[in-house]
C-alpha cells in the first residue's frame, strides 16, 4: 500500500478559547490533515478537552495526541473519552498512545516512575482493552495490570473497528510492538532515559532511523505497507542557505552539519528544498505523516499545498 503526503501539527497551549479555536480553523484552513498535542504536566492544554474543542469548530481536520500518556488514566475511562470523541467529531479521532517516558511528570505528579519494560507491558495491554472495549458486545480482560468483567462500553467510536492507532517511540522492543499493534507508527529518537539529552541527540542521526524503520517491519511483518509512518519534526529552519544555517545549529545539537541537514528530525532550507527533502524521505525511510510545531504552520503552508495528497 502507497500512503499519500498528509501533514499535521503539534500545538500546546493558547491564551483563550477564542485563540484556540482560531487556531484549529486556521490549522484546517490550510491544508493540514491533523491537530495534535502533547500530553504533559508543564503548561499545555489537556489534550483531551483541546482536541474535542478544535473538533467542535472544525469539519475535516482531525484530532489526536502525540500522545496521549497510558500511565495517566485507566484504559476504561479512556476508551469512554476516545469513543466519545470519536463520535462527536463524526470519527476524526486519531488515537496516539506511548507508555510514557518524561521523568519530571512522573515526579512532580508523585507517580511510580517504573522501568522502561513495565511502562511498556502496560500499555500493551491498555491497547488490547482499548480494541476490545471499542468492539461490540460485552467485553472481559484478565491480565497481569488490568482485569475487564463482561463491559459493554458505550457509546462506540464513530470508525470501525475503532480509530486508527498511533503509537510511536525510538527504541527497538518498543517500535517493533508499535509496528504489530498500531495502524500508524511514530518514529523518534530514544526517549528511554526519561529527558531530551545528549543520548537522545545522538540517535537523531539518520543512519539511526534506517535501523528503526527496520525494527517497524519487524514487528509489522506482512502488515507493514498497510502502516502509515510519522515523523515529528522538530526543527523547521526557512533559510536561503541551508548549508550555513546546518553549520551553525549542529554544535548546538552535537552533531555535524551535514547531519543536521540529514536528520528526519530537521528540515533546513527553502520551500523548494523542503520539498525535495520530504520526498527523498518518502523514498528512504518512508515517512508520508510530517507533523510540524505551531510556530511554522504558515510559512510551511506552501509545502503543504505542494505535496498534501500525492
Amino acid at each position: 500500500m502507497s500512503h499519500k503526503f498528509r501533514f499535521g501539527v503539534q500545538a500546546k497551549n493558547a491564551a483563550s478559547g477564542a485563540e484556540w479555536t482560531e487556531l484549529a480553523r486556521k490549522v484546517e484552513d490550510l491544508g493540514y490533515s491533523v491537530l495534535g498535542l502533547p500530553d504533559h504536566f508543564d503548561g499545555q492544554i489537556a489534550p483531551t478537552v483541546g482536541l474535542t474543542a478544535a473538533a467542535s469548530v472544525t469539519t475535516t481536520l482531525r484530532v489526536g495526541a502525540l500522545v496521549w500518556c497510558n500511565d495517566y488514566r485507566h484504559p476504561v475511562t479512556f476508551a469512554s473519552e476516545m469513543a466519545s470523541l470519536d463520535l462527536l467529531s463524526d470519527g476524526r479521532l486519531e488515537l496516539g498512545i506511548g507508555a510514557g517516558w518524561m521523568k519530571t511528570d512522573y515526579e512532580q505528579a508523585g507517580m511510580p516512575y517504573d522501568r522502561p519494560g513495565l511502562r511498556i507491558e502496560r500499555m500493551v495491554e491498555s491497547v488490547e482493552v482499548l480494541k476490545g472495549l471499542f468492539a461490540e458486545g460485552p467485553y472481559s480482560f484478565e491480565g497481569e495490570h488490568y482485569q475487564i468483567n463482561g463491559l459493554d462500553l458505550q457509546p462506540k467510536p464513530f470508525q470501525k473497528p475503532h480509530p486508527p492507532f498511533l503509537i510511536g517511540g525510538g527504541g527497538p522492543r518498543f517500535l517493533k510492538i508499535a509496528g504489530r499493534i498500531s495502524d500508524i507508527v511514530g518514529v523518534n529518537a530514544n526517549l528511554r532515559s526519561g529527558a531530551i539529552d545528549a543520548t537522545t541527540i545522538s540517535d537523531a542521526v539518520a543512519e539511526r532511523f534506517v535501523e528503526k524503520i527496520g525494527w517497524v517491519k519487524e514487528g509489522a511483518g506482512d502488515r507493514f505497507d498497510d502502516v502509515e509512518l510519522n515523523i515529528r519534526t522538530f526543527f523547521v529552519v526557512f533559510t536561503d542557505n541551508a548549508q550555513e544555517s546546518a553549520e551553525a545549529m549542529a554544535p548546538g545539537l552535537g552533531m555535524e552539519p551535514d547531519q543536521a541537514l540529514a536528520s528526519p528530525l530537521a528540515l533546513i532550507g527553502d520551500t523548494n528544498r523542503m520539498i525535495d527533502v520530504i520526498r527523498e524521505r518518502r523514498e528512504t525511510f518512508g515517512f508520508t505523516y510530517v507533523t510540524i510545531g505551531a510556530d511554522e504552520i504558515e510559512q510551511f503552508a506552501p509545502v503543504v499545498a505542494e505535496l498534501a495528497g500525492t
